[in-house]
């Protein structure tokens, strides 16, 4: 997949996604990088740490988050992402459910849709990613935590966003999913995902992990604080490589960058 002049192996290679948190309320790294100045830095830091796409959100999705409006998003990223526009070339994916905010901000130099809620809760997303023909992340998610069947109805409920997407227009090599870890599921259905990952992952599709620093860690290993939990999403991420993802998001791109190169070296016999 090729993204922003740069091909992206997702069959036989695997790619760190860096967290550019613009939210005052998220659960990990809150209130960090608000200003242009230290989010820069930040960018900066992960790119020479191994992150090959940079992820910027301006709403958090934790649980009893502050929903935004897409001039609040959109107030808060435009000014971020003309400045890592100034200074980098690194491809850009854009964490929003809103088609304006998507819409303004592929304009300023964007390149990745990654919607929360794939392309289910705005009516507008998916004809806008046609028309824009951008890569999209379609990840899993609903309004409630009932499954008869965890993994079929996940696929199953998954699917339903692709073929949204491909209703639009939106080319099939355009489609990268996400099983939604630390959203609507629950910590052992979190875990049953994880470890049953390979399966999501035969669907056919590039999947991304997004297990970074979340509360089903946390509870594995009786970790709090957010910020103790880079280890256990390192192994997650190990995890990930040897059944098949392909981008991992993550908060700390050094850690899980060398524990995904190592998983990739095992992977390959060293080949």
């Amino acid at each position: 997949m090729l993204i922003r002049n740069k091909e992206f192996d997702f069959k036989n290679d695997a790619y760190i996604m860096g967290i550019l948190n613009v939210t005052p309320d998220s659960f990990s790294d809150g209130g960090k990088w608000n200003s242009v100045d230290k989010a820069v830095k930040h960018v900066e830091d992960m790119i020479n740490e191994g992150a090959s796409i940079i992820d910027i959100g301006a709403e958090s999705t934790r649980p009893g988050y502050t929903p935004q409006t897409s001039e609040q998003e959109l107030e808060r990223l435009i000014p971020i992402i003309r400045k890592i526009r100034e200074n980098f070339d690194i491809p850009i994916s854009i964490d929003t459910y809103k088609a304006k905010t998507f819409r303004e901000l592929i304009k300023e130099g964007a390149d990745i849709l990654n919607d929360v809620w794939g392309m289910k809760a705005d009516s507008e997303m998916a004809k806008s990613a046609k028309e824009l023909n951008t890569p999209v992340i379609l990840m899993h998610n609903k309004d409630n935590n009932k499954y008869n069947n965890l993994m079929d109805e996940l696929k199953k409920e998954t699917l339903e966003s692709v073929e949204i997407a491909k209703k639009a227009g939106i080319k099939e090599d355009l489609i990268i999913l996400d099983p939604g870890i630390g959203f609507v599921l629950d910590y052992e259905k979190d875990l049953t995902v994880v470890n049953r990952i390979k399966e999501f992952a035969d669907l056919g599709y590039p999947v991304l992990l997004g297990t970074s620093r979340k509360r089903f860690i946390g509870r594995a290993l009786g970790i709090e604080n957010p910020m103790d939990r880079d280890f256990g999403t390192a192994i997650t991420t190990a995890i990930g490589v040897m059944n098949g993802c392909s981008i991992f998001r993550v908060h700390n791109v050094k850690e899980n960058y060398e524990a995904m190169r190592m998983a990739l070296a095992i992977k390959r016999e060293g080949k």
